[in-house]
């Protein structure tokens, strides 16, 4: 239940930011809010950085990238 409650909260947060034209990405490729919070889900295990992407100040891209946890 928790789990199915932070991925809505993810996907509620990233819906409003493309609606704003924000242009999502996961691991390099164009995305969206419900491929991006199910991705995340999927992956529990694993880490994914937020990169936001500004032109002029403005934010255009949220990327989110996969970190490599090896030592």
């Amino acid at each position: 239940m928790k789990k199915q409650k932070e991925r809505r909260s993810l996907y509620i947060e990233l819906q409003s930011i493309e609606s704003r034209g924000i242009i999502l990405f996961l691991e390099g490729e164009e995305s969206t809010s419900d491929g991006v919070a199910a991705a995340l889900e999927v992956n529990e295990e694993s880490s994914y950085m937020r990169d936001y992407v500004f032109d002029k100040g403005v934010l255009t891209e949220l990327h989110f990238d996969k970190i490599n946890n090896d030592k």
